[in-house]
């Protein structure tokens, strides 16, 4: 298992519990009182040691190689799912994941980045990198579901869209720009959970929706504190303050307006329990369909209009401008 820089302080007490607790099995030379008093202030380090954790260490936890990725979170939360496939331009593309799917009986279109797990998996799903034809192939399906009136959930887990001379012969600007305007006027219901990486247009372009959660700690940024402190300091040992910076965590992005809710995580981060990170997101989806279900679709378009025109902290000036008509 991958132990994070912060997570070491924690790891290696756990380690030293773990082993007392072995050699009192046959040479009891602790009570269990005092076992249960170390137990209680290794609690209390947790929570003070998580309470915290500065931005780039909350970027690393969505990072972290044992995090779930969208296909863990369709295996986990639906009852059952079929992929789809293809964009019927070009050809597949396997960073992005399109599922009909069922979760608690209600049937869903789930679209989900998908990075991989080892080195094999993360080149077939090119580290969650979409090309041109990934967002042709998710508005396809999303017609689908639409057409039938079916409401879809988008996972966005990803570092960018492919920056690649292919792409950019493909159209990659323009099918991110073609599936921003075409999810602004689904006439049915959108989901968007930020899992892991939301990061630049590469998220953007699945990333329209009704409602917008974001797992505690996922970010969510027009770019990532690497590339921002290259860019600003020409350094990118410099990613935590650029990261501090960009207001990329979602306490910051709620006060925004850009996301609605967070999603809470297991103490430390998903990694180190996924099953309570699979019935959190079960939780939200749940709640915001019984929400959702019940505004007309004239309506729900207006609503997510209006969402994304108020995003963000603006102020009129009163004063006019030199020289402009009193």
């Amino acid at each position: 298992m991958t132990i994070l820089p912060h997570e070491k302080p924690i790891f290696e007490m756990e380690q030293t519990l773990q082993k007392l607790r072995e050699q009192n099995q046959n040479n009891p030379l602790w009570s269990r009182a005092e076992l249960e008093r170390m137990e209680q202030k290794l609690e209390r380090m947790k929570k003070s040691h998580y309470s915290q954790l500065t931005a780039l260490d909350r970027v690393a936890i969505c990072r972290h190689p044992q995090r779930p990725h969208a296909m863990d979170c369709i295996q986990n939360i639906c009852e059952e799912y079929v992929e789809l496939f293809g964009d019927r331009c070009f050809q597949d593309d396997p960073a992005v994941i399109c599922a009909m799917a069922r979760i608690e009986g209600q049937k869903f279109l789930v679209i989900g980045q998908e990075k991989g797990k080892d080195t094999e998996s993360r080149l077939r799903h090119n580290f969650g990198m979409m090309h041109p034809e990934g967002y042709r192939k998710a508005m396809r399906c999303m017609r689908l579901a639409a057409k039938f009136n079916i409401p879809i959930l988008t996972l966005i887990d990803t570092p960018g869209a492919y920056p690649g001379l292919s792409a950019e012969e493909r159209g990659q600007g323009w099918a991110i720009a073609k599936n921003l305007m075409e999810m602004a006027r689904l006439p049915t219901p959108i989901l968007v959970v930020i899992i892991g990486e939301g990061c630049s247009g590469g998220a953007l372009g699945i990333g329209v929706g009704d409602v917008i959660g974001m797992l505690e700690h996922s970010y969510y940024s027009v770019i990532s504190p690497e590339g921002c402190a290259s860019i600003l300091w020409k350094d990118a040992k410099k990613s935590g303050m650029a990261a501090e910076a960009l207001k990329m965590q979602v306490e910051s992005l709620l006060e925004l307006g850009v996301v609605d809710r967070m999603i809470p995580e297991p103490l430390g981060g998903a990694h180190l329990n996924p099953k309570a990170m699979y019935q959190a997101l079960k939780g939200f989806i749940k709640e915001q369909w019984e929400l959702l279900k019940e505004i007309p679709s004239d309506l729900l378009l207006e609503n997510r209009y209006q969402k994304f025109r108020k995003i963000g902290k603006y102020q009129y000036e009163t004063t006019p401008a030199s020289g402009a008509p009193q």
